[in-house]
């Protein structure tokens, strides 16, 4: 009885480590789906790991991304001539017999005193909008380097879009109206946002102050955002005995973008 015993809680155990663990892998395993946004055109940040490898300051240090039947591709302008091939990979696997490299284009940039330049330009693929991934380069001296960079914060190009936007914070009782209207110049994105509630007498978003953009019906505000990132904000609502600035976070998912 004693050895049936044992084998039995044995056998518990197995079965809820593994109630554990099934849930847990599920999850990872959805966390690390690539962020693949809807076709179009894009300004994106081209964020890296050095201050010697970036984007052309006439280009704002952004790069172009274009995404065709789900193939993100971005061209990002560098700062010279200096950097003369790229892989998408570490410095080691750019060495590796058969290892196809990014070859540049020639790219004319106009700076704002209105110098212009040529300098090489590459277009490097994107798997995951957001997440960091390897890129190595080699310069004229025939030394690789291994480099860590992103194409992070897409702004689409001039346009109406709607995006489905979350709300989290406060009471648990408000919400936002989702998708939120977005509108974008190339460079900044615009929100529509409409609450709940006709309560709401101003947002902030850090030390600016956003006034309603109507006197009747729900409160709304038209503030600047960023996708993929939590935006914090604050609102100040009249719906209690006195105004009370109540903290709220929002975020954009690029993914759901659409255009009008």
């Amino acid at each position: 009885m004693k050895h049936h015993k044992n084998w039995f809680c044995a056998l518990l155990a197995v079965l809820l480590l593994a109630a554990w663990t099934v849930p847990a892998a599920a999850v990872q395993a959805e966390e690390q789906s690539p962020r693949i946004l809807p076709d179009g055109v894009y300004t994106v940040d081209f964020q890296t790991d050095s201050s010697m490898f970036r984007a052309n300051e006439a280009c704002d240090r952004k790069g172009i991304l274009t995404v065709a039947d789900g193939v993100q591709t971005m061209h990002v302008s560098l700062q010279s001539k200096k950097i003369v091939n790229l892989y998408p990979g570490t410095a080691e696997e750019a060495q590796e017999p058969g290892a196809v490299l990014l070859e540049p284009t020639v790219d004319t940039v106009t700076y704002s005193d209105g110098f212009s330049e040529e300098v090489f330009g590459f277009d490097v693929p994107v798997v995951s909008v957001g997440e960091e991934f390897a890129l190595a380069l080699i310069g004229a001296k025939g030394v690789w380097y291994d480099h860590t960079v992103s194409a992070a914060h897409p702004v689409p190009q001039a346009g109406e879009y709607t995006c489905q936007v979350t709300l989290s914070g406060g009471s648990g009782r408000a919400s936002v109206s989702s998708p939120a209207v977005l509108v974008s110049d190339g460079k900044t994105l615009t929100a529509t946002i409409e609450w709940s509630s006709p309560n709401y007498e101003y947002m902030l978003l850090e030390d600016t102050r956003y006034e309603p953009i109507q006197t009747q019906g729900n409160s709304t505000f038209e503030i600047p955002v960023i996708l993929d990132e939590e935006l914090a904000v604050s609102a100040s609502t009249v719906a209690m005995s006195q105004p009370h600035l109540v903290e709220y976070t929002l975020y954009f998912d690029s993914t759901t973008l659409c255009a009008e």
